[in-house]
Order: structure tokens, then sequence, then C-alpha cells
């Protein structure tokens, strides 16, 4: 077990299996070093989904358990793309929540899915970020989150 994995798994957490895409797209598309991994919802291991709005049907909690759900999801592609945890550096995070239009806390639920990755691959895993409000997601999903990450040798 790798040092991310054993991280991981010191946090109780495992990684999800990488789901096919339900629409024309691919999980992740490599150029050289840098991988870009597409935009992950929160899905539970049964296929089922969170869903809501934050500020109306979901608290802030809530939508934090989902941001790092969702980061589970970046880290099982950042695996599948690099071939290991620890060939991982996160470079980029672009988090998106649904949100009630006077809702303001978008980057502290994206902050659950930045401590994760830090969690799990200490300075690998530190980033740029952005974190917006959005009218709707797709399925209704309170959250998602799409990455760009350098994969190394």
């Amino acid at each position: 077990m790798s040092e991310s994995e054993s991280r991981l798994a010191a946090l109780g957490l495992s990684l999800p299996a990488v789901g096919k895409p339900l629409f024309n797209y691919v999980p992740f598309r490599r150029a050289g070093d840098v991988a870009y991994l597409s935009g992950q919802v929160p899905r539970h291991a049964d296929g089922s989904l969170t869903v809501g709005k934050v500020g109306a049907a979901l608290s802030v909690e809530e939508a934090r358990q989902a941001a790092e759900l969702c980061g589970l999801h970046l880290l099982a592609i950042a695996r599948e793309a690099a071939g290991s945890l620890e060939k991982v550096e996160f470079l980029k995070l672009f988090g998106m929540v649904n949100a009630v239009p006077e809702f303001g806390q978008q980057p502290k639920v994206i902050d659950a899915c930045s401590d994760l990755l830090v969690a799990v691959l200490g300075e690998r895993g530190r980033h740029a970020r952005s974190a917006i409000g959005m009218g709707s997601l797709p399925s209704d999903v309170p959250v998602e989150i799409e990455a760009v990450i350098r994969i190394l040798d």
C-alpha cells in the first residue's frame, strides 16, 4: 500500500471505483505530464447521488460531505491516470456549488475537497482553486468539482 493510500485508510476512507461516464466524455484527458479530470459529483457506492440545493435542502456541513465525496472520486481518477497516487500532484480545482442566490460560503464547501487532497497527498495535494455558486447542477447535485493534475515521473 502506498503512503498516500495508507493516509486515506487512516482517515477511514477508501477510493471508489472509477465509473463509466454516462455521456460523451472521458474521466480524464492527458497531455504530456498534465491531466484534466472531468467534473465529479457526489456519487455513493450504490450509485445514488447526494442531491439538493445548498442553503435550502442542504446545510453547509452536508455540502462539505458531498465535496469530500467528489474529492474521493477525483483521487480515484487521478490514480488511474497516473498509475499511483504517489505520482499525482494537484495543480487546480474548479468547484461549483448549487446554492440559493444569497449563499456566499462556496469556498467553505469546496474546502472539504481541498482538505482531503492535502490530508492524503501532503504538499502534492495543495492547489490553486476557484469556488463558485451555480443556479443548478446536473441531477440537482449540490457540488461538482473538476481538477487539473500533474503526473510525476
